[in-house]
C-alpha cells in the first residue's frame, strides 16, 4: 500500500492526531501539529482551562542571566542533572535548557503577564538546587497564567479549517476539536501492536465510543492520588499511564516520587506552598526549645533554629527538594522538634516557614497568590504570622519510558519520530507523565519547563511519525475499533454489576495510607515488603467492591472504580521499584543503603506489565528492549547517558556544589533572545 500523502483520505476523511491531556504539555503538543499542518482531537479529564498545570504556582526556568550573575544554558544543564542525582539521560536535558530562554520569550509574546524589573526586563527569581536567578514568574500563579496562554493559541486553531494538500479547504473540519470531560480507558491497537487511537468515555452521558488517531500522544500528568494527601488534584489518580502500561508500555523510574518540603498540613489535602516564597527569602525554622509554648511570632531571633541554613549555608533554604524534605521529616520524626501544640501537649508534623520579615510590598507583589491560600486554609495571616507547614507528595519524576535521538552537539534531532516515543508503535507521552527530564529529584521550575518542552519535541516527532506511515488508521480494520469498543464496555458494564461488601473509597483511603507513611522520604525493605503485601491484599479486595451508584449519567462512583484498579497496578510499580533500589538517589532514601551505588544502579528502571494468576498484577523488570517505529525494531536498553557531565558526589553544604566539573564543551555565551528549539 503506497504511503498516505494527504491529511484527507480517499473517502474524504480527516486523518488526526489523538492527544490526550489538556495541560502545558498537552497544548504545546497540539499547537506543534497544527503547524505542521496535522489536525488534532484534544481529549481532557476536565475543562482544559481546570487541567493541573493551573495550580503550578512559582515559575518557569531558563537562563536568560539578566542579573549578570554567570548563569547559562550549559549551567543549567549541570544543575539539572546534578539536582536529579545524575539518573537522567542528558542529551534530553541539554535540549530544554538550551531551548528555555527562547520558550520563556515565547510565553511572553504570547502575553503572559510575567513580573519585570523596574527597567522593564522580565524579572528573575531563585529557586531551589541553584544560586542563579533563573526562575521567570507571574506572580504566585505563573502555571495559570502559562495555561491561559496556550489555551489561547489552541482556541485560535479550534476555527481554522482543515486544508488538503492542494490547499483546500474540507467544510466543517476545524484543526483541532476539544472534547473535554472525557476518560481515557485504553488504546486501540491493531494487529501489529500499533496504537491506531483510543477509547474513551462521555463523563456526562457516559457513552462509550473509539477515535481513529494516526498517532496517540499522552500528557494526562502524574499520580500523586495514589498517595491520598497530596498536593495534585484529585484527577491525578495516573490512570492514563497505568491503562496504556497495562497493554504493553515501559514504566520507567516508577520508585522516585517528590516530596514537597512546604505544604499546608489538612485533613482532607495537602495545599503548596510554592518553592518561591523561599526563593524572596522565607526562612523555615523550629524552636531551639522543642517544649517552646509560644507563638512562633513571638519567639526571639535568638530562640530560633534555622536548620537549613545551619547545615547547608551554601544553599541555605535553596537546597533541593528531596534534601530539604528529609531534613524537616529528621527534625519533627526522629527529633520530635516539630512545632509544639499547647493543647495537645505534642509536638505537631509541622514546622515555621517565615516571611514576616520581607517587606509587606513586595510580598503582595510576587507573592500574594499562595499567601492568599495559606490565609484561606489555615485562618493566620502570614504577613505577621509564620507560616507553619510539612513536606507533601508533589511530583512523579517517574512516568512512561519515552525515547530520544540524539544530535551531533549533543541535544535531540529536531523531528526525529523516536523523540518522546514509548514503546508501543504510534503512542508518545510528554509531561509529567513521561520520565524523561528529571532523574532521581526534580529541581523546581523545572517542571513547567519540561511540559512545555516536552510537547515542542512530542509535537514535530509525531508530525515527521505520521508522514512516514505506511497506512493510515481509516484502512485498519473496523472490526479492531470494535473490539476494542466492546471491551471497554463489557469491563464497564462488569464494574456496574459489582456488588460486594467492600467500599472502593475505604480500599483506596488504606492505600493511600500505606503509600504515603511507608512509601515516601523514607525507606525500609522490611517495610516495603509489607507495602507491597498490602496491594496484594487491596487487589484481592477489590474484586469485592459493591458499586452504590448505577446511574446512566454522570457515574462518577463507576468511574472511581476504574481509576482505583488502574492506581493499585501502579502503586505496586512504585513499590516494588523502591524495594528494589537498594541505593539512596534522589527522592528515593533508604537510611540502610544511604551511599548512591553507581555501579549498580546508575541505571533506568524498566518495568513492564504482566498479568498474574486471577488477573493479579505482576511487573516484570527488564534490562532492555525492543519496539517498532515506522516498520522497524529499535533496541533500547536501561544504560543512562551520561557523556555531557561526569557524575560526582552530590553536596550542598558548601556554595557553589554544583558548579562546573569539568570546562564546559562549548561556549556559554548566550544571545539576547534565543529561539527555542523543536
Amino acid at each position: 500500500m503506497a504511503k498516505p500523502t494527504s491529511i484527507v483520505t480517499d473517502s474524504g476523511k480527516v486523518r488526526r492526531v489523538v492527544v490526550v491531556g489538556g495541560g502545558l504539555a498537552g497544548l504545546t503538543t497540539v499547537i506543534k501539529l497544527c503547524e505542521a499542518g496535522i489536525p488534532v482531537d484534544l481529549f481532557s479529564l476536565v475543562p482544559v482551562k481546570r487541567s493541573h498545570s493551573v495550580c503550578a504556582q512559582g515559575g518557569i526556568n531558563a537562563s536568560v542571566n539578566t542579573k549578570g550573575e554567570g548563569d547559562s544554558p550549559e549551567v543549567h544543564l549541570e544543575e539539572t542533572v546534578y539536582g536529579g542525582d545524575f539518573l537522567a539521560n542528558q542529551p534530553p536535558v541539554k535540549g530544554m535548557t538550551y531551548a528555555a530562554p527562547g520558550i520563556v520569550y515565547m510565553l511572553d509574546r504570547m502575553g503572559v503577564p510575567f513580573n519585570r524589573t523596574s527597567e522593564g526586563l522580565l524579572d528573575f527569581r531563585r529557586f531551589g538546587g541553584t544560586l542563579f536567578h533563573r526562575t521567570a514568574f507571574a506572580g504566585a500563579t505563573t502555571g495559570q497564567q502559562l495555561l491561559y496562554a496556550l489555551d489561547e493559541q489552541v482556541r485560535r486553531y479550534e476555527t481554522v479549517e482543515v486544508e488538503n494538500e492542494k490547499g483546500i479547504a474540507v467544510k466543517g473540519e476545524r484543526m483541532v476539536r476539544k472534547w473535554e470531560l472525557w476518560d481515557f480507558l485504553g488504546l486501540v491497537l491493531d494487529e501489529g501492536h500499533i496504537a491506531r487511537g483510543i477509547v474513551a468515555q462521555d463523563l456526562k452521558s457516559m457513552e462509550i465510543k473509539s477515535f481513529p488517531g494516526e498517532a496517540v500522544c499522552l500528557a494526562t500528568g502524574g499520580s500523586g492520588i495514589i498517595f491520598g494527601k497530596s498536593t495534585n488534584s484529585v484527577i491525578n489518580t495516573g490512570t492514563a499511564a497505568s491503562a496504556v502500561y497495562q497493554q504493553g508500555a515501559c514504566y520507567a523510574n516508577g520508585e522516585f516520587i517528590q516530596v514537597h518540603p512546604t505544604a499546608i498540613p489538612g485533613a482532607d489535602k495537602l495545599r503548596l506552598i510554592s518553592e518561591s516564597v523561599r526563593g524572596e527569602g522565607g526562612r523555615i525554622w523550629v524552636p531551639k526549645d522543642a517544649k517552646e509554648k509560644r507563638r512562633g511570632k513571638d519567639v526571639p531571633e535568638s530562640q530560633r533554629d534555622y536548620f537549613l541554613e545551619n547545615k547547608y549555608p551554601g544553599y541555605g533554604n535553596l537546597v533541593p527538594r528531596d534534601i530539604a524534605a528529609r531534613e524537616l521529616f529528621l527534625k519533627c520524626f526522629h527529633e520530635g522538634r516539630g512545632v509544639f501544640n499547647n493543647k495537645s501537649g505534642q509536638n505537631e508534623l509541622e514546622v515555621y516557614l517565615d516571611v514576616t520579615h520581607l517587606p509587606k510590598d513586595v510580598l503582595h507583589k510576587k507573592l500574594s497568590g499562595v499567601l492568599e491560600i495559606y490565609e484561606k486554609f489555615a485562618g493566620e495571616d502570614p504577613y505577621t504570622n509564620p507560616m507553619r507547614i510539612f513536606p507533601a507528595v508533589h511530583y512523579s519524576m517517574g512516568g512512561l519510558w519515552v525515547d530520544f535521538e540524539k544530535s551531533t552537539d549533543g541535544r535531540l534531532v529536531v523531528g526525529s519520530p523516536r523523540n518522546q516515543a514509548t514503546n508501543i508503535g504510534g503512542l508518545y507521552a510528554a509531561g509529567e507523565v513521561d520520565y524523561a527530564y528529571h532523574g532521581a529529584n526534580r529541581l523546581g521550575a523545572n517542571s513547567l519547563l519540561s511540559c512545555i518542552y516536552g510537547g515542542m519535541v512530542a509535537g514535530p516527532a509525531i508530525a515527521t511519525y505520521v508522514k512516514n506511515l505506511d497506512k493510515s488508521a481509516f484502512d485498519v480494520k473496523s472490526s479492531v475499533f470494535e473490539k476494542a469498543t466492546t471491551r471497554e464496555r463489557e469491563r464497564y458494564s462488569g464494574i456496574l454489576a459489582m456488588n460486594g461488601t467492600e467500599n472502593p473509597y475505604k480500599l483506596h483511603e488504606e492505600l493511600a495510607q500505606v503509600m504515603l507513611r511507608d512509601c515516601t522520604i523514607e525507606r525500609h525493605n522490611e517495610t516495603l515488603d509489607k507495602v507491597i503485601a498490602k496491594i496484594d491484599e487491596l487487589e484481592e479486595r477489590s474484586l469485592q467492591i459493591g458499586v452504590t451508584d448505577t446511574s446512566e449519567r454522570a457515574n462518577q462512583g463507576a468511574q472511581f472504580v476504574r481509576h482505583l484498579k488502574n492506581m493499585l497496578v501502579l502503586a505496586r510499580v512504585i513499590a516494588q521499584g523502591a524495594r528494589n533500589r537498594d541505593e539512596s538517589r534522589g527522592a528515593h532514601f533508604k537510611p540502610e543503603f544511604k551511599a548512591r551505588d553507581d555501579q549498580s544502579f546508575l541505571r533506568t528502571t524498566m518495568a513492564l506489565h504482566e498479568e498474574g494468576a486471577g488477573g493479579k498484577s505482576v511487573v516484570n523488570y527488564v534490562r532492555g528492549l525492543d519496539y517498532p517505529l515506522l516498520g522497524k525494531s529499535v533496541r533500547v536498553s536501561d544504560e543512562v547517558d551520561i557523556s555531557l557531565v561526569k557524575p560526582r558526589a552530590r553536596k550542598y553544604e558548601t556554595a557553589g556544589a554544583a558548579s562546573h566539573a569539568d570546562p564546559p564543551k562549548e561556549s556559554t555565551k548566550m544571545s539576547a533572545r534565543p529561539q527555542a528549539q523543536g
